[in-house]
């Protein structure tokens, strides 16, 4: 298995920022930014519910675009990714470049944080040199307010000759000036020229023999001083950019070629190559950026983040970091687990409810018993049991996952578990699209987004499948309840329960970092890349903004995929346990095929099957047994565990089973909505099998090697 740009989602579709533009009808306006300086904020409060997210054509970086009017004029704002360069060194930097240069764009607003001006200033003055369409928009002043940070905006007006506003986007302080400014942007015919960098003379002169046969021969859409440092700077990227959306093919243009060649040349003759004259070019806007900072930015204290720094000095630290990480981690699955216990049986009773309003209906139309089993037993009640225990828990969790990443937590976590990751070979965000995956792990697989390489992405979506989701965790709790902390008395049973949980869990991290090893070491050979963690600010969180971002993109999400893969497992579940060959049903039949493998590995045929059946959902693992077991006909469930105990033991389940089951609960192939989000993300089958294949593989290995270990030890 190879890297391709097909199976990594990389290929890029022609003409996509021209396609978008025909198909809109209104002024285009790009929002760039580095990462944490409230883009979003102000993206949500600019366009409302009128938005919709997506990926860009061929990357598995999503975007969002939202509209709004403003003076009789609609205004389509798009949300390019949070990057702190334009350099195209990442797939997220490519995007933004690309999007700036090719995107006939109407404006462009760079949102930057206030409280930490200078650095966001390198972003501005490197799009500047690409165009002079741009609004600075210096966001949180209400934070920098706060830490005693002073902005003059009027300095930065003049200095950048651009219009720059300042904005609270949390509380919407400014956000009409914005509008005002991004009208005034896209009416008039004539706009300023703002700032010019200047570099060294070796540097100018070199531009001065290129930069005319540029402005020359290349169409005048982009700006042709940008193209020669560009061509200066050996940006392969930017010439395949040219050739796909100008259809403009630089390497064939003699006259170029000779003049760019002339231009280097000289650089060499002047003692600049090629990595000097990178260096020489960052400086200078680094140096810039830090000139118009120390004029525009005053402090009224000399340290403005001590409390943050103590914090993190907690938070993040070699003793402590761990630690409170996993602690943290327990309290949100406990709540979890907890507070899902109650709104999922009143969920359940009322889905359950409907079932039998469907049966009387059934009935009083005298349809055939075949089609109220199909359709109400198996499709419906399917898909009652999937919601009822699938629904209560995410709208807890996912809630509480982006608190912690609304307060600024989860870079901190990645921190923390950077260097584990980087022993394994992989990215340290892998930690959060981890994190990510107790919740949901097709939830966890849209996470991977966010780590730039294609390699380690990858890695990351094969892997999240080794953390337990919420719908895995009933089965791991019922089993470690029956067979293990079941067996002490009642104060310290929840207390085992949740260390043999915690214990599970932590089992499943460390395979996550040893299949990921593996798969650096064969077929996903690497080196982990770098990568800048940035830890932002603690902020106090929108609770508003967190509900509706769970609830809107997490929750209902993941959940209407499972919806869509659950409705014909529900009617392929019904006719397996009801059609009969020989007296027998089809699912007796499958499950006596599959007994002398599943005896290898610690299990039994009808507990393989259940684990098959309940591919569009792990929740409903557990019914499938059950009906298995007592040939129901349909999904059922007992009344307490204790019944369900005697049921399994009754079936020949020992301690030896119940560890088999949850071995392989953990590490065993993805449900169906998460094989659906990853053919989704790497646009690619092989990848997809691939997901499917190495978890299965790896619960098999595990649970052949504790059964066998433990019969040959006269454990059992």
């Amino acid at each position: 298995m190879g890297l391709t740009k097909q199976s990594t989602g990389m290929d890029i579709l022609v003409n996509q920022f021209e396609i978008q533009r025909s198909s809109n009808d209104g002024k285009i306006i790009a929002l760039a930014g580095n990462p944490n300086v409230g883009k979003s904020t102000v993206f949500n409060s600019l366009t409302g519910l009128n938005q919709h997210t997506g990926n860009w054509p061929g990357k598995t970086v999503s975007n969002a675009q939202g509209k709004y009017n403003y003076k009789n004029t609609n205004y389509i704002l798009v949300d390019i990714p949070g990057t702190y360069s334009l350099m195209a060194n990442s797939v997220e930097e490519e995007i933004a470049r690309d999007f700036i240069c090719f995107g006939n764009t109407d404006s462009i607003v760079i949102v930057a944080d206030a409280t930490c001006l200078e650095r966001n200033l390198n972003l501005v003055l490197q799009t500047l040199e690409m165009t002079s369409k741009v609004i600075l928009c210096v966001n949180l002043l209400d934070e920098a307010k706060r830490k005693k940070i002073n902005i003059d905006l009027n300095f930065l007006t003049e200095c950048l000759n651009i219009p720059v506003i300042g904005t609270s986007a949390r509380s919407g302080d400014g956000l009409d000036s914005l509008r005002n400014a991004v009208c005034n942007m896209t009416h008039i015919q004539e706009i300023s020229a703002p700032i010019k960098i200047l570099y060294e003379d070796a540097i100018e002169e070199a531009i001065n023999i290129l930069e005319p046969i540029i402005k020359n021969q290349i169409p005048d859409k982009i700006n042709s001083r940008w193209i020669t440092l560009r061509l200066l700077d050996g940006d392969i990227k930017l010439a395949e950019s040219l050739h796909k959306y100008l259809h403009y093919d630089i390497s064939a243009n003699p006259a170029i070629n000779e003049k760019l060649a002339e231009a280097k040349a000289f650089l060499a003759n002047a003692g600049i190559g090629p990595d000097l004259l990178r260096d020489k070019l960052v400086s200078r806007i680094v140096l810039m950026a830090e000139e118009i900072s120390n004029k525009a930015v005053t402090f009224e204290k000399e340290t403005y983040n001590n409390m943050d720094r103590k914090i993190d000095g907690i938070l993040t630290s070699r003793m402590f970091g761990i630690p409170i990480m996993i602690f943290l981690l327990g309290i949100i699955l406990w709540l979890t687990i907890t507070g899902a216990n109650l709104p999922s049986q009143m969920l359940s009773n009322l889905l359950f409810w409907i079932e039998d309003l469907l049966t009387e209906s059934f009935r009083w139309i005298n349809a055939p018993s075949w089609a109220h089993g199909l359709f109400v037993l198996g499709m419906y009640r399917t898909l009652a049991w999937v919601i009822s225990v699938m629904l209560p828990p995410m709208a807890i969790f996912f809630p509480l996952f982006t608190l912690l990443e609304d307060l600024g937590y989860l870079p901190r976590v990645a921190f923390n578990l950077d260097n584990f990751f980087k022993k394994a070979c992989t990215h340290g965000k892998q930690a959060l699209t981890m994190c990510m995956g107790f919740g949901c792990n097709a939830a966890g697989i849209i996470g991977c987004r966010i780590i730039d390489s294609p390699r380690e992405r990858l890695i990351a979506i094969i892997t999240n499948n080794f953390v337990p989701c919420n719908g895995r965790f009933p089965t791991l709790i019922a089993i470690l309840t029956m067979f293990f902390a079941g067996t002490i008395g009642t104060p310290w049973q929840s207390f085992l329960s949740a260390l043999l949980l915690t214990g599970i869990i932590v089992l499943g991290i460390a395979m996550t970092l040893i299949v990921s090893r593996l798969l650096s070491m064969t077929i996903l050979k690497g080196l982990p890349s770098s990568f800048a963690l940035e830890l932002p600010p603690y902020r106090k969180p929108q609770i508003g903004r967190i509900i509706v971002r769970s609830v809107l993109d997490r929750t209902l999400f993941v959940l209407g995929r499972a919806i869509c893969v659950a409705t014909p497992a529900g009617l392929i579940i019904w006719i397996l346990a009801n059609i009969q060959l020989e007296n027998i049903s089809l699912l007796t039949h499958c499950a006596e095929f599959l007994d002398p493998f599943a005896n290898l590995i610690g299990l039994d045929g009808y507990i393989i099957m259940a684990f098959i059946l309940g591919f569009p959902a792990n929740e409903i693992v557990v019914p499938i047994i059950i009906m298995s077991y007592m040939s129901s006909g349909s999904m059922m469930e007992l009344d307490s565990l204790n019944q369900l105990r005697e049921l399994l033991i009754s079936n020949g389940w020992t301690w030896l089973t119940a560890v088999c089951v949850m071995l392989f609960s953990l590490m065993h192939w993805p449900c169906g909505t998460t094989c659906w989000t990853i053919k989704k993300e790497t646009q690619s089958w092989k990848w997809t099998l691939a997901s499917i294949l190495i978890p299965a593989a790896t619960g098999i290995i595990i649970c052949f090697l504790v059964a066998n270990g433990a019969i040959m030890l006269g454990m059992v």
